[in-house]
């Protein structure tokens, strides 16, 4: 059973292009922190404007997609009602490396 999708909207004036050069640069950072962390990420696709990941959890699977828009980057993350405890943990990770990520020269 799966919980309600988490959806964090981090903000940007980098326009839609830079803002996904710097996701796509980002990505190999991310496999490295979630690796730290005991996490593995098995895919991590791009169609359009839009990055579609699939983390391993404690053998749960969480997946999800990063809309890239012109002014801000929607990042909804699926995850089982076991994993959902750690909702608030999860945004705020999200929203704190998003937004380095995204504002850092």
């Amino acid at each position: 059973m799966m919980a309600k999708p988490l959806v964090v909207v981090i903000p940007h004036q980098l326009g839609r292009a830079e803002a996904r050069r710097r996701l796509e640069n980002g990505i190999g950072q991310a496999r490295e922190m979630l690796q730290k962390a005991g996490l593995s990420m098995a895919d991590a696709t791009w169609s359009g404007d839009r990055l579609s990941f699939l983390v391993g959890a404690m053998n749960q699977r969480v997946d999800g997609d990063i809309d890239v828009e012109d002014d801000a980057v929607r990042v909804e993350v699926r995850m089982p009602l076991l994993l959902s405890l750690f909702a608030h943990k999860v945004q705020q990770i999200v929203s704190q490396n998003g937004t380095k990520l995204l504002t850092k020269q």
